[in-house]
């Protein structure tokens, strides 16, 4: 591969994650459950199939969720789509129940792929991601203020940051 083309592809790759909406310590923390099971096994309580069944459930649920989320923001971007430069604020579809549909979208898959593989790792590591994407997603929140200036504050108002949880 010459340097040219090596230069493209890497290029390409890179336009290709800045629109993927996987964050690096969601990757991290199943990396880590995955290790951390291997390593030192804690069980989940429970029969397997129930394990397996809830496990998926909530794969499910993350998935879904995050394609719902880039489908409305896809539909609603007025020219090329660019996940991390909004031209418009959603509020529509998973945004009028969450501000933030796609963290809590993987979260759910974090929660789903660690109780699919029976490991209560997950228990560990969910939080301590959760905490750590919050810093995220306060600076995106803070993005948002000012390139919406009339509309977020009152969107932030109405819809809860995550499921429900009452905003800071």
């Amino acid at each position: 591969m010459t340097d040219r083309s090596a230069s493209a592809v890497a290029k390409r790759l890179r336009e290709a994650y800045e629109n993927l909406p996987l964050p690096l310590p969601t990757v991290a923390a199943i990396t880590l459950d995955f290790l951390l099971d291997r390593i030192r096994p804690r069980p989940l309580p429970g029969s397997r199939a129930l394990h397996r069944t809830a496990g998926a459930g909530l794969v499910l649920a993350g998935v879904g969720l995050n394609l719902w989320a880039l489908a409305e923001r896809r539909r609603r971007a007025p020219g090329p789509f660019a996940l991390e430069r909004p031209e418009e604020l959603v509020t529509t579809g998973p945004y009028a129940i969450t501000r933030h549909p796609m963290y809590v979208g993987w979260w759910l898959l974090q929660l789903g792929s660690g109780t699919l593989a029976g490991s209560s790792w997950v228990l560990a590591t969910l939080p301590a991601e959760v905490l750590l994407e919050h810093r995220f997603v306060l600076g995106e929140e803070a993005i948002l203020a000012e390139l919406f200036p009339q509309s977020y504050p009152e969107y932030a108002k109405r819809v809860p940051r995550y499921l429900g949880f009452p905003r800071a």
